[in-house]
């Protein structure tokens, strides 16, 4: 008969014949145990790749969606960028597409401080208008020019009664004053009227 071959001996039990009595094991991997390696690293991969977490629409290969802005950047509180990069306010306006800062509304006017008497309408050019109750005169002897003056008379306390032809008219004893400096025209009073401060505010007679 003729001997065995040690590669049958291999194909069939892995083993190698050697000088020591009995049969070793064969060190060099089987095809077998080969594929069987390279099918279960495979499948490891694959494994490894998957991911539990959820993955966004449109993202790419790498789980991120392009221009997106990273997870964690933290928001300006209070404020929005503006398409030409720059930050609105903290009040919550919005930045204009040019970057600049949009114009705050309009304030109203602001209320003008003490006496209001009326409106500068209401005087005449060349004459006046008395205000009884508060015991003044307001004349405009040229336009745009407001004059005022204490509405008693200086003779014996009554109040003026008219402004006209230049004068302010006293209806006691017919004392008269200029319109311009409030000096003495005519009649018994020993001196002129009290100049009062006077102002024009948003078209309106005001006493500070």
């Amino acid at each position: 008969m003729t001997p065995e071959h040690p590669r049958d001996s291999e194909a069939g039990n892995g083993t190698v014949p050697g000088p020591e009595d009995g049969a070793r094991r064969d060190p060099r991997p089987t095809r077998r145990g080969v594929l069987l390696g390279v099918s279960l690293a495979g499948i490891g991969g694959a494994l490894a790749g998957c991911s539990t977490s959820a993955v966004p629409y449109g993202a790419n290969e790498a789980g991120a969606v392009p221009g997106a802005q990273p997870q964690g950047a933290m928001a300006t509180s209070g404020a929005m960028s503006s398409p030409g990069g720059a930050m609105s306010s903290p009040g919550g306006a919005m930045s204009s597409p040019g970057g600049g800062m949009q114009a705050s509304p309009a304030q109203p006017p602001a209320k003008a401080a003490g006496t209001v008497l009326g409106a500068a309408s209401e005087i005449p050019v060349g004459g006046g208008k008395i205000y009884t109750a508060a015991r003044v005169v307001v004349t405009q002897p040229a336009r745009g020019q407001y004059k005022a003056f204490s509405a008693v008379c200086t003779h014996v306390g009554c109040i003026m009664s008219e402004v006209a032809n230049g004068t302010i008219d006293c209806p006691c004893h017919g004392g008269q004053f200029k319109i311009t400096n409030g000096a003495v025209v005519a009649g018994p009073p020993p001196s002129p009227l009290p100049s009062r401060p006077v102002k024009v505010v948003n078209g309106q007679v005001v006493l500070p």
